[in-house]
């Protein structure tokens, strides 16, 4: 294996056999990263199997001619690889989180709201048609009451009152009401959908977008730590190499890096350094942002099915109102009507009182609220599953924050066998460096 790292870390290979192993290594790395380049495209982006190919193909060529060619992007693309298992993993993950909510989470919720308007509408279909079927009844007591007016009438010769029925109109077609009510019905359905298509859509589209970032971005950081690395001695030369202690021995100054200073630490130790602690913070600050906000959406899911269920639940329990109409009409004891009775007692005439009839009667009605021709979806309840596979991931991404330090730590150590010679360079100025403090303490 060693041999191996070394000729794939040499700038220029040595000899044929040195560059038939560079390019079955660079060939064999080809295929992995491209197979893995592939499923990302199609199953993760879910891009067409054809363009992913297409791109699968490209990608890979050029990848092998440049690690093959180029020896800066050979060790750029190598300090790619602990940071794509960190920070791009992390990526990758907190992506696939919000793909869970996206695809598991907001249509249930949709679903169950769909559920709630089913409701409402069946409530309002019914009672819409309840009220419309009681105005018979209203009709029929009127009609009742005004037989009970006229019956005195009738029993006169002399006298004969006016047609004593009420005149009660109501509407009689109501088709009219349900088809508005099932245009609204539909209309509210088409715009879930929109909504529902629009997020899934937003969802894939950012999700393409902060992909393609953050591989480029990944790539832009491993040019920049590989540049500064080059360029300046105090970039990231705060540790306590091998060649640092062989340094130091060699010139008998062992004794500076006994008790090394705060500010020193071993790559292959497990502390931390101050600066590193802090970027490992914010990172789960933000993490937790994160995690927040789903378990905002998934509150929400668990919200909304709980509505749904007891609205479902309350409608089959109170769908029938009964409702009762009394119509009493009372005289008081000894009252009677006498007809014409002033005039025929003037002229001294004999004549007949009636008494007047109570008239008092009750109609029943029962206002329907719900019935099982609405044809109602049950609520779906929320998938248990969802909210451990998201808890499982966010353990791993917290994991990825303290790993990804260590992952930093790599690719000092990818840096430093790619350029030897300037690894003596850095272990030599963080010397001096060392012992000029040592004299000036």
């Amino acid at each position: 294996v060693a041999d191996l790292w070394l000729v794939y870390s040499k700038p220029v290979p040595a000899n044929g056999r040195e560059l038939w192993t560079l390019f079955l290594q660079c060939s064999c790395i080809t295929a992995v990263i491209g197979g893995l380049f592939y499923n990302w495209m199609f199953a993760s982006l879910e891009y067409p199997w054809r363009l992913s190919v297409a791109m699968t193909v490209s990608f890979s060529l050029l990848l092998l001619l440049t690690l093959f060619l180029v020896h800066p992007a050979r060790c750029v693309f190598t300090m790619i690889m602990p940071t794509l298992g960190t920070k791009q993993g992390r990526k990758l993950l907190l992506s696939t989180c919000i793909m869970i909510v996206v695809v598991n989470v907001i249509p249930n919720i949709i679903s169950n709201m769909k559920t709630i308007l089913q409701v409402i509408k069946c409530i309002c279909k019914n009672s819409s048609d309840s009220l419309l079927n009681s105005t018979a009844l209203l009709g029929t007591a009127s009609w009742e009451f005004g037989d009970a007016i006229q019956e005195t009438g009738h029993a006169i010769n002399i006298y004969r009152p006016m047609n004593g029925h009420f005149q009660f109109s109501s509407l009689k077609n109501s088709s009219w009401i349900y088809q508005q009510m099932h245009l609204a019905g539909e209309k509210i359905g088409r715009d879930f959908l929109a909504v529902e298509v629009l997020v899934k859509d937003s969802v894939r589209i950012g999700n393409k977008l902060v992909a393609g970032f953050s591989m480029l971005y990944l790539c832009f950081e491993s040019t920049w730590y590989l540049k500064n690395y080059l360029t300046n001695f105090r970039f990231d030369n705060f540790y306590i190499t091998k060649k640092l202690e062989h340094l130091a021995v060699d010139r008998k100054a062992a004794h500076l890096l006994v008790g090394p200073p705060k500010n020193l630490i071993r790559p292959t130790g497990m502390k931390l350094s101050r600066e590193e602690v802090m970027l490992c913070l914010v990172q789960a600050m933000l993490l937790t942002v994160a995690l927040m906000l789903m378990l905002v959406v998934v509150a929400m899911d668990h919200f909304v099915f709980s509505v749904a269920d007891t609205a479902e639940r309350k409608a089959a329990q109170f769908s029938m109102v009964p409702v009762t109409l009394s119509i009493e009409y009372r005289v008081s004891a000894g009252a009677k009507i006498g007809i014409l009775s002033s005039f025929l007692k003037l002229f001294r005439l004999p004549y007949e009182e009636l008494p007047l009839k109570d008239f008092k009667k009750s109609y029943h009605h029962y206002l329907i609220f719900s019935s099982a021709h609405c044809g109602i979806s049950p609520p779906t309840p929320p998938d248990p599953s969802v909210l451990l596979v998201i808890g499982l991931l966010f353990c791993i991404l917290y994991a990825t924050v303290f790993l990804g330090t260590y992952a930093h730590r790599l690719c000092r150590r990818i840096a430093g066998s790619f350029f030897e010679s300037w690894e003596d360079k850095r272990a030599l100025y963080l010397y001096k460096k060392l012992s000029r403090k040592h004299k000036e303490g």
